[in-house]
């Protein structure tokens, strides 16, 4: 734990490498000081489709969803937010939208099995 899910406009592509914006939040979480890097587990999404305020143009956007189990108080919430925030901005992005949400995860009904 964490998942963190990258959302982003397909348009971010000609700006930066989506690997590179991947390690900057698996970096920004190991920053946060509440993981370990085997416990970190990041993804990212391409949206071709979207609007932002009713626009399409110039709407380029990051949104990054970090879903943890359930335990963590609000100051290391905001932390983790901070940290990945931070990390992303270290990024040379022009005219993006960047948000960070974290959300809890029900302990008792997450579910989780590595197959060997």
């Amino acid at each position: 734990m964490p998942h963190c899910i990258i959302e982003f406009s397909n348009g971010l592509k000609s700006q930066i490498d989506i690997e590179i914006l991947m390690a900057k939040v698996t970096e920004g979480s190991l920053a946060s000081g509440l993981f370990e890097l085997k416990d970190i587990k990041t993804r990212a999404i391409a949206f071709d489709y979207f609007q932002s305020a009713g626009k399409t143009e110039n709407a380029d956007f990051i949104h990054v969803e970090i879903k943890l189990l359930a335990g963590r108080n609000m100051l290391q919430r905001k932390l983790l937010s901070k940290s990945v925030l931070d990390a992303i901005l270290t990024l040379a992005l022009e005219q993006v939208s960047i948000t960070v949400e974290i959300n809890d995860l029900d302990t008792e009904c997450y579910a989780k099995q590595v197959q060997p």
